[in-house]
């Protein structure tokens, strides 16, 4: 069963975020800061982390570096989701390694999707074949 990991120090939106994955089959976890994202990627390994930039301890974007540094980590899929929309913010998102952005607020069948092509892809052997699988699968369950 894939798993989801929700990193978000605002309840609230982490329980959209799990209510939106409700229904799906992938077993998901919440995290509230960015120390205890790190934790639980490394011990729970999900597939994909929907991760919020703005957290207490460690910024999303710390996380995301931490976790692509980290052997053990680094193929685990990240969709940042977030209220942050300037593009310098979407560039800070990709130095830092991120798979994904997407802004607040979150419609639950973009968040479905993009989860969706990203567990999916993460069987390719490679980054390069991984991104592209992605954005393939992405634009074939939106059209």
């Amino acid at each position: 069963m894939p798993r989801v990991l929700i990193a978000d120090d605002n309840i609230q939106n982490a329980e959209l975020l799990e209510a939106y994955l409700d229904g799906t089959g992938w077993d998901t976890k919440l995290a509230t800061n960015g120390d205890e994202t790190l934790q639980f990627a490394r011990e729970w390994k999900p597939d994909v982390i929907l991760l919020d930039v703005m957290m207490p301890k460690l910024s999303g974007f710390e996380v995301c570096k931490k976790l692509r540094a980290d052997a053990a980590t680094r193929d685990i899929g990240v969709l940042m989701v977030t209220a942050l929309d300037q593009a310098n913010d979407i560039e800070r998102a990709i130095e830092a390694g991120t798979d994904d952005f997407m802004t607040k607020p979150i419609h639950k069948s973009e968040l479905l999707l993009r989860t969706r092509a990203m567990i999916e892809s993460r069987s390719e052997p490679t980054e390069l074949e991984r991104g592209l699988g992605y954005f393939r699968r992405a634009i074939q369950q939106g059209a």
